[in-house]
């Protein structure tokens, strides 16, 4: 019996999309919508004057009703063929999200076992063959190959392979299982 190769995938701007909710909480605050270009290159609460929309992340159910990001849902399920999937997420920081998150990944990819959820600190310590996540401090301890899903804020970091979308990575992952069987 051959053994699948294993993916952590991070949860927050990889698998469901936070950028919407923390568009709606600078409008809500600030009463103008952000566009792209406003906060291209850094994350919406580093915009000067909005940090206290950061301390929202500390909120119960902050985590619970985010949207599904683009494609994931599909993308996770054509992956699990010939993947084994660990959904990943730095959990700790936001004590009040653990919940929210779980149940968020029972509702929306209720067809990943329980088991393949880890809520952890430092994903170094993970031991899969590959990791997506959208923070390169995430992927510099990590020891697999590291995939770095494009989001506003990573724009300028260039140290990993990067993937901008949900068709990019079961591409990426489709020509990983050709190299694979031609070895």
């Amino acid at each position: 019996m051959d053994t699948k190769k294993t993916i952590a995938l991070d949860m927050d701007e990889v698998i469901a999309n936070v950028t919407p909710k923390f568009l709606d909480l600078y409008e809500e605050s600030y009463g103008r919508r952000l566009k792209k270009a406003d906060y291209w290159g850094k994350k919406i609460y580093q915009i000067e004057g909005a940090m206290e929309i950061r301390d929202r992340l500390f909120e119960k159910g902050f985590f619970r009703n985010l949207p599904v990001m683009p494609g994931s849902r599909e993308g996770v399920r054509a992956l699990m063929d010939d993947y084994e999937i660990f959904i990943t997420t730095a959990a700790q920081e936001f004590r009040n999200c653990l919940e929210d998150k779980y149940d968020w990944l029972q509702e929306h990819f209720p067809f990943i076992h329980w088991r393949n959820y880890v809520f952890c600190g430092d994903k170094g310590v993970l031991g899969t063959d590959y990791m997506i996540d959208d923070h390169a401090r995430n992927l510099e301890g990590f020891r697999g190959k590291g995939l770095l899903f494009t989001a506003s804020h990573n724009i300028h970091e260039d140290r990993f392979t990067r993937v901008n979308n949900w068709t990019e990575i079961v591409d990426f992952f489709q020509e990983e299982q050709i190299k694979n069987l031609s070895v």
